[in-house]
């Protein structure tokens, strides 16, 4: 097996040059990097990574823990995350925790076994606790854990007042909020707060139902409408859905009961991920959080804390929304 005593030999350099052009540390001249590159390949000299991994104590790999990986939303963040850890040379580990507690607490587990270099915590099922008592760099989306760790974040707040201001100047005067569960202090249930202050500002009859849940499919939000929503589709004219699936199948429920949308019934939805874009028809009026800025932030946040651990605290990182208009408004 080729080692690197015989790629510095084959180049004429030292075991040391080969080493800092490895690990891109250090200057060296143009030349020698190419002799040394030349050499490795010629020799097909693949590195030790766990034992490099060892000597630097840093494996260049990121631990990216999900809800729910089949949600639109997460694939595309996951596909932004990664495209900008390859071009910073790491790599990523998703773990797909199913809103499971008792399986985060086992991913958590292992990411520590294999020495990742930090976490980014999409998931929002676990106690804090478990994250706060990591001994490593973590960052987490749309949820704080404590000041010390950064979070990266679309406004909720200004979203949830984006999409209810909207529902009420198309004429709405009775309200409903599909939101997600309000039990965990998540920043997407600002959307709901902002919800209720528009609503009352307004002297608009509001009411809020929990139900968005991340893992549902279209078949389980169509039994969640039928048993919690339908009852309300003849006496309430607007519904703000905190999520995209959600207000799709209430657009399909809602047109299969008769009513119709949007003469009698006007849908908002959030997040405008790929499922959202490619709908034709309809195409949902839905407030659109910048998926790519947010995936590239959460992990340039990560590595910036894995490579300076020195500097001071990074700062929480929160993106405008838009509105998105379409035809169930």
């Amino acid at each position: 097996m080729t080692s690197i005593k015989d790629v510095a030999k084959h180049a004429g350099v030292s075991v040391t040059t080969v080493s800092r052009v490895m690990n891109n540390r250090g200057y060296i001249g143009k030349e020698t990097r190419q002799k040394v590159e030349n050499a490795m390949k010629e020799l097909n000299y693949q590195p030790n990574e766990i034992a490099r991994s060892l000597l630097r104590n840093q494996s260049s790999i990121i631990g990216v823990i999900v809800p729910d990986l089949s949600h639109p939303l997460f694939s595309e963040l996951i596909n932004w995350i990664e495209s900008y850890a390859n071009d910073k040379n790491y790599k990523i580990l998703v773990c797909n925790s199913l809103q499971n507690s008792e399986k985060e607490l086992n991913y958590i587990s292992m990411l520590k076994q294999n020495r990742v270099d930090g976490i980014i915590m999409c998931s929002h099922s676990l106690n804090v606790e478990a994250y706060r008592n990591l001994s490593m760099p973590i960052v987490t989306f749309d949820r704080i854990l404590s000041s010390s760790i950064p979070y990266v974040a679309s406004d909720n707040y200004l979203g949830g007042e984006k999409a209810t201001k909207h529902l009420i100047e198309q004429g709405c005067k009775n309200l409903i909020h599909i939101s997600g569960p309000l039990q965990y202090d998540l920043l997407p249930n600002r959307r709901s707060d902002a919800f209720q202050l528009t609503c009352l500002r307004s002297n608009i009859n509001a009411k809020i139902i929990e139900g968005a849940h991340i893992k549902a499919t279209f078949e389980e939000n169509w039994k969640f409408i039928d048993q919690h929503i339908a009852p309300y589709l003849k006496k309430y004219d607007g519904v703000f859905c905190s999520n995209d699936i959600m207000a799709y199948t209430l657009y399909v429920y809602a047109s299969k009961m008769g009513v119709k949308v949007p003469d009698q019934l006007k849908v908002v939805g959030y997040d405008h991920h790929s499922f959202t874009r490619m709908l034709q028809q309809p195409k949902l009026t839905t407030i659109a959080q910048p998926i790519d800025k947010i995936g590239k932030a959460l992990c340039s946040t990560l590595i910036q804390h894995v490579e300076s651990p020195e500097l001071p605290e990074r700062e929480n990182t929160v993106f405008d929304v838009e509105l998105i208009k379409g035809d169930t408004t």
